[in-house]
């Protein structure tokens, strides 16, 4: 599942990237993935949003048996 998690937030990077920020895989357990926001996207306003209405969404789009992403 890491290297389909992985390859999803490969299409998600470019636009994080493009404002300052990146995104690390932590880790996966029971279908949560736990995620690290750096860069500009750490102490953004929206990454709260950026999480829950981006990578979430595409994350369960592309992987099956995700449930929920978290910021660690």
């Amino acid at each position: 599942m890491n290297a389909e998690i992985e390859k999803a937030l490969d299409t998600i990077r470019p636009a994080l990237q493009a404002d300052g920020g990146d995104i690390e895989l932590v880790g996966v357990e029971n279908g949560v993935v736990k995620v690290r926001l750096r860069g500009a996207c750490g102490s953004c306003p929206m990454a709260t949003m950026t999480l829950k209405q981006g990578v979430e969404v595409r994350l369960k789009q592309m992987v099956p048996g995700v449930v929920r992403v978290e910021s660690v």
